[in-house]
């Protein structure tokens, strides 16, 4: 054997190794962080039930905000970043104490259960992030190998929530750097995300699945109709991202103690709740998705929405921003069905991938987050609405730590923050 062949021996070798490990780190990430994905999918559901069973537990929300801010402190974290640390953990190497995932955990749950506008799958990530970065440490990885097994967890988590593997697995990918693809973690994000996804059914989670009958031919005029949608979730995303962020800098400056900021914000919702005279907009809202896609949906559901989940999570209470963000463009998609005259579903599912894609600046993993939603049958819709809508959303998103580091716009790096 000479010297050509044995180098080629010692590289295959190297690469056989380097996939058992990813192996077995998708499969153990994907059975722990899956296993704790579950508990917490159930924690949210019982909540949820709950308060739809007992709709006047809504008005001890902001006495359950002093419960979060008080378990933050007492855990001496003071500066909460939500799903901006795991970005800055995979940008930066900076460390997520173990502590985070019971935090977020508990008070994602309480906020969802007394009535908070808030999502899921954004603290799942925080969860799932965490979770997997301490295995990492554990493990004795290197920095690198950290940074991936923190997707890999991410994955685990959004996967098991969500039942949406494909996208679960590359939104762990693609949500960090805007341009750049972390390939490198495919294998064991994909693992994992399978893993979690098939305990998660094992264990009676049910995937979100929306049916979508009567889908019309992709003709000039439909893609026109689609391409205006498309273009209109865009803007509705950059004032759901601005007023997101301007909510958070507002609440800070005029209320400056964190427990009387939480307290106030609760008292908000709780107002709101009574003057529109019904709790559609509390809570994550699949229902109201599910009302959006029969045309059922509120006309004002997309701007409720937004003043609700804005009111929120700026005040401190603990979720996410990505079921909230299906939610507005499900509804807007109502909206603009029932104004128009077309498949109220269709629309609903267009705004939900563009919307998604515009406020996540995440144009492969919406893709196959409408696969998995809503079938293949829409693809040409949800395809060019969702690159639509990526581009003209600009800069903006709804994590202050993502970096776009290629330009929307032209070949041209950019490195420079969202908005």
């Amino acid at each position: 054997m000479n010297f050509i062949e044995k180098q080629e021996l010692k590289d295959f070798i190297h690469r056989l190794l380097i996939l058992l490990k990813w192996i077995a780190a998708g499969i153990i990430t994907g059975i722990i962080v899956g296993g704790i994905g579950i508990i917490f999918y159930f924690g949210i559901h019982y909540a949820t039930v709950y308060r739809q069973m007992h709709g006047w537990i809504i008005c001890l929300l902001p006495l359950a905000g002093l419960l979060i801010v008080f378990l933050y402190h007492r855990l001496n974290d003071y500066d909460d970043k939500g799903t901006n640390l795991v970005i800055d953990s995979i940008q930066q190497s900076a460390p997520i104490p173990l502590r985070k995932a019971p935090l977020i955990f508990i008070s994602t749950v309480i906020t969802h259960l007394f009535g908070g506008s808030a999502g899921r799958e954004s603290a799942a990530l925080q969860i799932g992030g965490c979770i997997g970065q301490n295995l990492g440490r554990l493990f004795r990885f290197n920095e690198g190998d950290q940074k991936i097994i923190t997707m890999c967890g991410m994955s685990a988590a959004f996967s098991a929530l969500f039942g949406t593997p494909m996208a679960a697995a590359f939104l762990a990918m693609e949500i960090e750097s805007v341009g750049i693809m972390y390939y490198a973690a495919l294998v064991p994000c994909v693992l994992s995300a399978l893993v979690a996804t098939y305990m998660a059914r094992h264990f009676g989670v049910t995937p979100d699945v929306f049916s979508i009958s009567n889908i019309p031919d992709f003709t000039i005029n439909h893609a026109f109709f689609a391409s205006i949608l498309a273009l209109l979730c865009a803007l509705v995303s950059i004032v759901f991202c601005i007023a997101l962020h301007k909510s958070s800098v507002l609440y800070q400056k005029y209320l400056k103690n964190p427990y009387l900021r939480i307290f106030v914000g609760g008292c908000f919702i709780v107002i709101l709740t009574f003057v529109s005279g019904t709790q559609l907009y509390n809570g994550a809202g699949m229902n109201v998705i599910e009302m959006a896609t029969n045309g059922d949906a509120p006309d004002a559901a997309f701007l409720l929405k937004i003043l609700f989940t804005v009111l929120t999570l700026g005040a401190g209470y603990k979720g996410g921003e990505i079921v909230p963000s299906l939610y507005i463009g499900a509804t807007f998609g109502c909206l603009f069905a029932n104004l128009g005259g077309f498949n109220p579903a269709l629309c609903s599912a267009i705004g939900m991938g563009a919307l998604f894609c515009s406020v996540t600046n995440c144009p492969i993993s919406s893709l196959l987050l409408c696969f998995e939603l809503f079938g293949y049958a829409g693809m040409p819709y949800y395809l060019i609405a969702i690159a639509l809508s990526y581009t003209f959303s600009g800069y903006y998103s709804v994590y202050s730590s993502q970096k776009i580091v290629y330009s929307k716009f032209r070949n041209k790096y950019v490195n420079r923050d969202t908005k």
